[in-house]
């Protein structure tokens, strides 16, 4: 990536990406951004977007070099630097319903959303992959995760987040309304527990736990936290599960199966962050940088992301999408009751 003469290009293009995410990073501060629970992820991908469809012609060829190296490594480091959101003390904190919940949730749509995208609607399976991992993980965290993984196209990565964007946010505004009138018949920590392990991004967890309550807030996030560490294991599986069910390998290449390192040192660093050695300024700060790689991240997906790539794929995700968004909503609620049992 970095060869002498192509070093100048490839530093131009991560520098112009740098400089959607700083765009993103600002507009995400607006206050019509913070209600709506829209982080600078999801404004990043879409500047991107706009970039790709618009001025993209306009820039050197040459820098392309820069935006694929921000989709595949710093995408990776971002997702290794997430770790520090995270401590095993948190699992404790919320107890079995919790884990339970977000157990469940996650295998669950997870399995869903794949059977229904590939048998029943025909969808390509890195897009049902994709959308199903966002839906059930952690939104576009998950959907960045999972792509290296799967070696999808970025246009696929971009699909599948439009989808967190749309489900997520209804969700947010659904859920405590839903509650305030009556609807949901949860306590305020269990409707945290509801909401954390339903709803798709961190960013909607958060404004729907506040919406509620205090109580609900808190609990939602640790919930949810779980979720986003079931992350790594599942990248994992899914590395095995590919090599093993593909037609277009060899029986020796199967042997040779890859664990995604970023998933592995992802788990590691939140273990160390766990010892709590690392002052909570600097996690903070760490946070902040983290959230800044992603964002660049997805500025770089969506750059990739020409709108004729969608054309073909029509419909098919959005309806998968509103599937897992319906379980999610009512299956997710009785998975809740049957862990608050345990």
């Amino acid at each position: 990536m970095f060869q002498k003469e192509n070093r100048t290009n490839t530093l131009s293009g991560i520098l112009l990406v740098a400089l959607f995410a700083m765009s993103a990073t600002y507009l995400a501060e607006f206050s019509l951004f913070q209600r709506l629970g829209i982080s600078p992820l999801i404004i990043g991908i879409v500047l991107g977007m706009i970039y790709a469809n618009t001025l993209r012609t306009k820039f050197p060829k040459e820098w392309v070099s820069g935006i694929q190296f921000c989709t595949k490594t710093i995408l990776r480091v971002g997702i290794v630097l997430y770790g520090f959101r995270i401590t095993f003390q948190n699992i404790e904190a919320v107890g079995l319903a919790g884990i339970a919940t977000s157990g469940l949730v996650v295998s669950s749509t997870f399995i869903i959303g794949y059977f229904v995208g590939t048998r029943w609607l025909k969808l390509d399976k890195e897009t049902t992959i994709l959308t199903s991992a966002g839906s059930s993980i952690c939104g576009a965290a998950a959907v960045l995760a999972t792509e290296p993984v799967l070696n999808a196209e970025p246009y696929k990565s971009a699909i599948a987040v439009s989808t967190v964007v749309v489900f997520g946010t209804l969700a947010m505004f659904f859920y405590p309304f839903a509650y305030k009138f009556g609807v949901i018949p949860f306590t305020p920590e269990q409707m945290g527990i509801y909401i954390g392990g339903t709803l798709h991004e961190v960013a909607h967890v958060v404004a729907a736990g506040n919406a509620v309550g205090v109580e609900a807030s808190k609990t939602a996030v640790i919930v949810k936290m779980i979720r986003v560490m079931m992350l790594a294991p599942f990248l994992v599986i899914l590395g095995f599960w590919l090599v093993q069910t593909s037609h277009a390998v060899s029986q020796k290449q199967k042997k040779k199966i890859t664990i995604p390192w970023f998933a592995v040192f992802f788990i590691v660093v939140a273990g160390f962050n766990s010892l709590n050695l690392v002052p909570l300024n600097a996690v903070a700060t760490i946070n902040a940088i983290d959230t800044f790689l992603l964002t660049m991240a997805m500025s770089a997906l969506g750059m990739e992301t020409s709108i004729d790539k969608f054309k073909h794929v029509g419909m098919k995700p959005i309806y998968l999408a509103s599937i897992l968004f319906a379980w999610l909503t009512v299956g997710g609620f009785y998975i809740v009751k049957f862990s608050l049992m345990l």
